[in-house]
């Protein structure tokens, strides 16, 4: 493991994206920063999905932003643009391992396997949020409101989202009673009148309150 401690050179990044510092950081590292985000650590069915990008910041798509900013085309759109001209990598966590570990814990130990998953191997890890997961080989950064902040985590947060979403998709169309494909898991009165009626799925995080009052 990398004896360098999370954090050891702490990068300042302003409270919206700048490519050119950005550049700066990432040519620091060899270019090898990667961005770290997660979608799905809310909903009540689903897994957690983990994704690390390392950009091309010669060849950068146009638009990256906050994944919750973006309309669901324009998310699929920079996808697309994203998984194209970066390094990209996608971890998940069942509602089985959620359930066992928590959701925090699951959400981090994703993140690295996100991370572990890039080839090349970043040299420096900037993570959405207040954590930087244990157990990296390098060392990392977290950054409240990355995903709006620094570009490598907005294509992160892009990926892990669109992913996500096309899972839920797909777990709709086999359990079409419960609608995923439109609440994509979450809470909305639709769900939980689906969880009332036919109760709880292999799918659903027993662990979370309103999925565990409704266990039949």
């Amino acid at each position: 493991m990398n004896q360098m401690s999370a954090g050891l050179f702490d990068l300042p990044f302003p409270e919206t994206p700048d490519a050119v510092l950005e550049k700066k950081h990432a040519k620091s590292c060899n270019f090898r920063l990667a961005g770290v985000d997660e979608a799905g650590r809310g909903p009540w069915a689903g897994p957690v999905v983990t994704a690390a990008v390392i950009l091309d910041y010669d060849n950068l798509p146009g638009g990256l932003n906050d994944s919750k900013k973006l309309t669901e085309a324009r998310r699929e759109t920079l996808f697309d643009a994203i998984m194209t001209s970066a390094h990209v990598s996608i971890a998940t966590a069942c509602p089985q391992t959620i359930d066992d570990r928590n959701i925090r814990a699951a959400t981090l130990s994703a993140m690295v396997h996100a991370v572990n998953g890039l080839a090349p191997k970043p040299d420096y890890v900037l993570i959405d949020g207040r954590d930087v997961p244990p157990g990296l080989d390098q060392p990392g950064q977290a950054l409240v409101k990355g995903d709006g902040r620094c570009l490598a985590v907005a294509a992160a947060s892009i990926v892990a989202k669109v992913a996500r979403d096309r899972m839920m998709v797909r777990l709709g169309a086999l359990r079409p009673e419960y609608a995923f494909e439109a609440h994509k898991g979450y809470g909305v009165p639709r769900h939980q009148a689906a969880l009332a009626e036919f109760g709880p799925t292999r799918h659903h995080r027993m662990s979370f309150k309103p999925v565990r009052e409704c266990k039949t």
